[in-house]
């Protein structure tokens, strides 16, 4: 799985975070969305790959302003995820 970070400026409140992840998971197949205007940032968990250029097309059609895009493997992290690992 994939953590995708991408900076969003212009985003005021609640329904900007609302809008932004709402048009990312009608355009992509992503595991999670979560916008913080307070962060100005939305990322995003996919197994699949999603294309950067696409990605900022479909967040500057919501009116927000869209920054670096960053990517990372993501593991999810939980109670046992310490004892995975051990061997």
């Amino acid at each position: 799985m994939e953590k995708i970070v991408v900076k969003v400026d212009g985003m005021q409140c609640g329904m900007c975070e609302a809008h932004v992840n709402e048009a990312v998971r009608a355009a992509f197949p992503v595991k999670k969305v979560t916008s913080s205007h307070a962060k100005g940032e939305t990322v995003i968990l996919t197994e699949q790959d999603i294309d950067d250029a696409k990605l900022k097309e479909v967040i500057d059609k919501t009116g927000y302003e869209v920054g670096t895009v960053t990517r990372e493997p993501y593991e999810k992290k939980g109670l046992f995820s310490a004892f995975r690992h051990e061997k």
